[in-house]
């Protein structure tokens, strides 16, 4: 069976990678739009035999067409390619944010469309192209065999995500990843200000197995001082903090695993009360310290 033909528009991180993932499957990429330098050379490094083209031409030519462009632009491209796409063919947007709702322009040509967005950071590099993640599909019912076998040949796994819900999905993968990574650099920046020579190599071990043993056991992976109920302990570690956006950060995820540790029985009722009672008292200290 002859696969269909593949156009990707935007060869920014995302974009580049999915176009050599489809060459990986066998699938035939027809054209890449690059609108920079920076851009262009990555798809000349992760797809070089594939044509640079512009997003027309690359629609007119393809069977499946990627957009693979920034959330800010994805109302301009879907209206740019508007007046060449065909009734039948299949385009799909990478964003976590956005659901089928901002390619309704192109349904109503008889255009079959879809939301699979890819639940990975990406570098941009040959790294990312055997990576496999999960993909938040949001496709017509009439296409889930279609949406299934474009995740497959992207090598990831599909989470069905409902058109209402894919706000939260994508802020369910911001918090799990990108705050993450501040809470880290934070921890990081204050291993420095106390003379660690290389603070990822101290922290590397406690932040990996958190990772993997919160991924395995949820709540049950909770340790550290407010789990105990170590006032004492809470509120040296918020005194110590020089950076007052480290200390505002620790506060706040202090109290919300209070929370968490309360309800899941870890922490009693006592214990639970005296330590939100402390960043209350806190809470009202910072504010008026400002």
């Amino acid at each position: 069976m002859t696969k269909p033909r593949v156009g990707v528009v935007g060869a920014g991180r995302v974009g580049a990678v999915l176009a050599a993932r489809f060459e990986r499957a066998h699938y035939p990429v027809v054209g890449i739009s690059a609108r920079s330098q920076t851009s262009l050379a990555r798809a000349q490094a992760l797809v070089p035999h594939v044509a640079i083209s512009n997003p027309e031409q690359i629609v007119r030519s393809a069977d499946v067409v990627v957009l693979a462009v920034p959330d800010g632009v994805l109302n301009h491209v879907v209206k740019e390619i508007s007046p060449v796409v065909r009734a039948g063919q299949v385009v799909f947007h990478v964003s976590g944010r956005h659901g089928r709702s901002v390619l309704a322009p192109l349904e109503t040509q008889g255009v079959i469309t879809m939301a699979l967005h890819p639940a990975m950071t990406f570098t941009g590099t040959e790294l990312d192209v055997e990576r496999a993640c999960a993909f938040g599909v949001t496709a017509p019912a009439e296409a889930h065999a279609l949406s299934e076998s474009i995740v497959v040949a992207l090598g990831g796994t599909i989470l069905e995500i409902a058109e209402t819900d894919r706000i939260a999905y994508h802020a369910a993968l911001a918090h799990g990843s990108n705050h993450v990574t501040t809470v880290i650099n934070q921890a990081l920046d204050t291993l420095r200000h106390v003379g660690a020579s290389d603070p990822a190599a101290v922290l590397r071990p406690l932040v990996e197995a958190a990772v993997s043993n919160t991924l395995a056991l949820g709540d049950q992976a909770l340790t550290g001082p407010v789990l105990r109920g170590d006032v004492d302990t809470v509120e040296a570690h918020l005194a110590a903090f020089d950076d007052p956006e480290t200390r505002a950060t620790y506060f706040a995820l202090a109290r919300a695993t209070s929370g968490r540790a309360q309800r899941m029985g870890a922490l009693d009722e006592a214990a639970g009360a005296k330590l939100d009672s402390v960043l209350t008292q806190r809470s009202i200290e910072m504010e008026a310290g400002r």
